[in-house]
């Protein structure tokens, strides 16, 4: 249906993985296969779902994983938040996370609404 790799919120969320894998990388061995690895799933599973629902054959079916890829962004700034709280991430840094994981959640509704708006 698209071509994923155009679309401006699939490469925003990729640098975003990027960030995150580096950030968690700095995080406790102890949280190796707890939060970073939860972390790490749900901010991979932002430019996953885009992808996935790109390849879709119809508008429902790209909105659907759309709504998977946002939901995957709350859920990767919600462990931002926890990490932060437990020390693990310094307020600035967290700060400017959370403010991508914002923007890319933005251009995910975006994205959404209009699809909503070429199917009228």
């Amino acid at each position: 249906m698209h071509k994923f790799r155009e679309l401006k919120v699939w490469q925003r969320s990729m640098g975003f993985v990027t960030e995150i894998y580096r950030v968690s990388a700095e995080y406790p061995k102890a949280e190796q296969f707890g939060l970073t690895s939860q972390l790490r799933r749900a901010a991979v599973s932002v430019p996953l779902n885009i992808a996935e629902g790109a390849g879709s054959n119809s508008k429902a079916d790209f909105q659907r994983f759309l709504g998977y890829a946002l939901r995957s962004a709350y859920e990767t700034m919600t462990a931002l938040e926890i990490a932060h709280r437990l020390g693990y991430c310094a307020l600035e840094r967290n700060q400017t996370l959370l403010a991508q994981a914002d923007e890319i959640a933005a251009m995910l509704v975006g994205l959404s609404r209009s699809l909503d708006r070429r199917k009228q």
